[in-house]
């Protein structure tokens, strides 16, 4: 069987680190037809977006897309692609696991979480103006019970089905007794279809605490939009940083695959950033459509070549100046060579 896939190479480190990725996808030996589809700053020079209809059109025809970092200007400029794109194809569902990989640099161990963050609303909406220009601004956060209801169940499920054995519904409905009010309440009526998987809350400040102090007793968190960008970054930083975090945006029928980190244009062109996210996120991808076994021989080729540590990037060896860190690309050679073995 075939699998079409939307390539999206995105912007500066981006193309690089997909190229990566599908070499190491197609090493599995899994047959894909890539549709490449440019998105981001540069499409945004020649076509006035960096989000063309094209783009959404080729993801709906494929149903499943791989996607490199896209930048997003910070105070100015285009509106995130990245949140432009889950909107426009509903994907409600933002999956970040965090999982320890033996040999990255970190002071924990036995990590093991999932972070479900709800997609589609919350201060994310960008609902957004200027109450007295250049000196009062507004934004409103939207929390709906379809929304809540949807991320809750997809949650528990993702739980039942692999196996996890708690969802810690994340809020600050003690100040936000309304919005953060509704979606914890929400969560505490799905929990009960769910009498197999444990259910427990947590205030969100509370709950980046307890990640630092006892990350060990969490599996499965779930929050709403703003919570779940942040703690997911959080965990990362809990497994060795964003270089080796993975992402989905998951909607009816529909899935994009990302890397958590950004675009690091600064080091665009110079095979030199890790690749670790981007495969994982490839990984992600395979178990979407159901190659369980392919996702879980990339899984293991890259913990393997992290563990041994001797073909990584800079940030994956003890110290960020160590002259003996390999490329990208040298990296993506490594973890094909431990797959064809």
């Amino acid at each position: 069987m075939t699998y079409h896939v939307t390539l999206i190479p995105g912007d500066g480190t981006g193309p690089e680190l997909v190229e990566a990725t599908r070499r190491v996808l197609e090493a599995t030996g899994i047959s894909f037809q890539w549709e490449i589809q440019e998105a981001g700053e540069e499409v945004m020079a020649k076509e006035g977006t960096p989000l063309p209809d094209r783009v959404l059109d080729s993801i709906k025809r494929n149903g499943v897309a791989l996607k490199g970092p896209i930048t997003t200007p910070i105070g100015s400029g285009f509106r995130s692609v990245n949140v432009a794109l889950r909107h426009a194809l509903d994907l409600y569902a933002n999956v970040r696991p965090a999982r320890s990989l033996p040999g990255a640099r970190t002071r924990y161990e036995d990590i093991d979480l999932v972070i479900m963050r709800e997609n589609s609303e919350d201060l994310y909406a960008g609902i957004e103006h200027y109450v007295i220009p250049g000196v009062a601004a507004e934004s409103i956060k939207i929390i709906t019970r379809p929304a809540t209801e949807r991320i809750s169940r997809f949650a528990f499920d993702y739980a039942r089905k692999n196996g996890r054995r708690k969802v810690t519904a994340v809020h600050k409905a003690n100040i936000m007794k309304f919005t953060d009010g509704l979606f914890l309440e929400v969560a505490s009526e799905v929990a009960k279809d769910y009498p197999d998987i444990a259910f427990e809350d947590r205030i969100v400040d509370n709950m980046c605490m307890q990640l630092v102090q006892k990350p060990e007793i969490y599996d499965v968190l779930l929050c709403p939009n703003l919570y779940g960008d942040i703690i997911s970054d959080l965990a990362s930083g809990l497994v060795g940083g964003l270089g080796v975090a993975p992402g989905a945006n998951i909607g009816e029928g529909l899935a994009v695959f990302e890397p958590v980190h950004g675009s690091a244009p600064k080091y665009a062109g110079m095979n030199k950033v890790n690749p670790t996210a981007t495969i994982l996120s490839g990984a992600l991808m395979l178990r979407y459509l159901g190659e369980t076994q392919a996702a879980q021989r990339v899984e293991d080729a890259v913990r393997a070549v992290i563990a041994e540590g001797d073909q990584v990037t800079y940030d994956l060896k003890p110290a960020a100046d160590d002259p003996t860190a390999v490329g990208t690309s040298q990296m993506a050679d490594a973890i094909i060579a431990v797959l064809r073995k």
